[in-house]
């Protein structure tokens, strides 16, 4: 499960359809509705928020937008109701580590969707996250802890 933390403009169709089923798949789990991935790292960040499926359902609702802004039909009413919650913090580091991470997929599942992306010094963040100071989260598994 990969709940990326940068905006959903970055993926690549294969990313962002990847995304909207594990998006789909978290939101199951952070209602109680599933056995498996409970206690997976990418959730944590969700569950831990004053508000998990509002926090969820407001991640779902802008990879939907982004997929209609490309033509796309995913389905909103899959999508949980939400009520307004604060966004949730992500370090730079994150974001950055992530940047990579997706760059190094990009290059050979979609090398020319990577080649239109622009140069950028931090990427954008997925609408649910603010960005703060501080490296790779502690439930990223990794085997380095920089940028």
């Amino acid at each position: 499960m990969r709940l990326w933390s940068l905006h959903p403009k970055y993926l690549d169709a294969r990313g962002l359809v990847a995304l909207w089923r594990e998006g789909l798949l978290a939101q199951a789990v952070l209602r109680g509705q599933t056995r498996g991935y409970r206690h997976h790292p990418q959730l944590q960040r969700f569950a831990e928020s004053p508000a998990p499926r509002s926090a969820i359902a407001r991640y779902l609702r802008a990879v939907q937008l982004e997929a209609a802004s490309r033509g796309y039909r995913f389905d909103a009413g899959k999508i949980g109701r939400a009520r307004p919650v604060d966004t949730l913090p992500v370090s730079r580091g994150q974001l950055l580590y992530e940047w990579q991470h997706l760059s190094v997929k990009l290059k050979v599942r979609a090398p020319l969707w990577l080649a239109q992306l622009p140069a950028l010094a931090l990427p954008q963040p997925h609408p649910v996250f603010r960005v703060t100071r501080g490296g790779i989260a502690r439930w990223e598994i990794t085997s380095g802890r920089q940028p």
